[in-house]
């Protein structure tokens, strides 16, 4: 193939991609208005021409140069996500402050979403001696709102007054018998944490958790209750340390299994270079895990290090993680917060957005937001993807996992 053929080629691939109607499997695949369709056979050979290679996976992938936020169709199944009309709009901005990074609890009884700032990253205005900050949205007033217009919104949030024990929240989910149930990456000395909240004025905290026989954790990042008990397990890296607000590690980075009913806490898989985030299948079966190794904090980003979740099954005796194996590699940035919808879709936040892989670890679709999403959260109005400086609502048909503890 002569170069010059290989640029037409080019040519005629973004120009299909870029249409509403596209080819797959020798059909008319029609998208929601403004998503973009890219059919993996179309760029899979691009030639030696192609001028947009992504040596940096903080590149996103965008052949059809389409303006962010939309929505990347990869394989037709993502449309049953997404269904015929959805849309990505801004519900919340606040330029130079990342308050919406990690930690979605969505309480249906309130119809709110809990969420934290970034700790200690860019734009949190938090470190050492300075604790991250934890709000909530309603959503009813965000429905209201983009009810009214076709555009953004800009709904006004609501800060959490919580008590000392609680410092730099980081992950979250719940209910957990009505109240939020977080994990904090600790900040200085004051050691990292799980602890129970009220939603609900006072917002009083209990902690439940803070150290491994004697032993702080280095800065736990995420949690998930096992589905059908109220069995804990969480994740350890060393964030804290590598973004400058923890002392140096002294224990391995590892994912724990915590029974707030025995007290009793021990390491049920390990082997990883960051643990990130968690997710369980409904049936409690299946494990997953994103290693983010490959963002290092103070130590800069490694591409050759994981950006990758990874499946396990769950001993049904000792519930340790076991048979691990790849589930999915991030092209783009690393994988953070996990999250599963009831079709066993596999959401994640990326480098650009939230990516979407199938139950056999295929990329269907992406919410292409040209920017880091750490986390996201299953709403009765949609997806709501926490962007830092932005919170979106993604008016998805799909619907999540019930994360619900009893």
């Amino acid at each position: 193939m002569t170069a010059s053929t290989a640029g037409a080629i080019l040519t005629v691939t973004l120009t299909l991609v870029s249409c509403a109607k596209a080819s797959a499997s020798n059909s008319d695949l029609t998208v929601p208005p403004g998503a973009v369709y890219i059919n993996p056979l179309m760029y899979d050979v691009v030639g030696a021409d192609y001028t947009e290679w992504r040596n940096l996976s903080t590149v996103g992938f965008n052949p059809t140069d389409t303006t962010p936020p939309f929505i990347q169709v990869f394989d037709p199944s993502f449309l049953n996500v997404t269904g015929s009309s959805a849309t990505i709009r801004s519900i919340v901005s606040n330029p130079g402050f990342a308050f919406a990074h990690e930690a979605p609890i969505y309480i249906p009884d309130l119809n709110a979403v809990f969420f934290s700032s970034n700790d200690g990253g860019p734009l949190g205005y938090n470190g050492w001696y300075n604790n991250s900050v934890v709000s909530m949205i309603n959503m009813t007033e965000v429905d209201m709102a983009l009810a009214s217009t076709t555009g953004d919104v800009n709904i006004q949030i609501q800060t959490l007054n919580l008590p000392d024990t609680v410092q730099m929240v980081n992950g979250g989910t719940g209910p957990y018998k009505g109240d939020l149930l977080f994990v904090t990456s600790g900040r200085a000395l004051l050691p990292p944490s799980i602890v129970r909240v009220n939603p609900s004025p006072p917002y009083n905290a209990t902690v439940l958790l803070d150290n491994f026989l004697g032993r702080q954790f280095n800065s736990l990042n995420d949690i998930k209750i096992l589905p059908g008990t109220d069995i804990i397990f969480f994740t350890d890296p060393t964030y804290g340390w590598l973004n400058g607000f923890r002392p140096e590690p002294m224990l391995p980075s590892q994912v724990y299994r915590f029974d707030p009913s025995t007290g009793q806490v021990r390491v049920v898989a390990d082997q990883f270079v960051l643990p990130n985030g968690i997710a369980f299948t409904p049936d409690g079966k299946s494990a997953f895990i994103a290693d983010s190794g490959a963002s290092g904090g103070f130590l800069g980003t490694n591409q050759t290090f994981p950006a990758t979740i990874y499946k396990f099954d769950i001993d049904p005796q000792t519930q340790t993680f076991v048979n691990r194996r790849v589930f999915a590699y991030s092209d783009s940035g690393i994988p953070d917060g996990i999250q599963l919808d009831t079709m066993g879709n596999v959401y994640s936040g990326c480098g650009e957005g939230t990516h979407v892989w199938n139950a056999e670890g295929t990329l269907i679709g992406k919410f292409y937001l040209n920017s880091t999403t750490a986390e996201m959260i299953f709403t009765n109005s949609g997806l709501v993807i926490l962007d830092e400086e932005t919170m979106y609502l993604a008016n998805i048909q799909a619907q999540g996992l019930n994360l619900a503890t009893l």
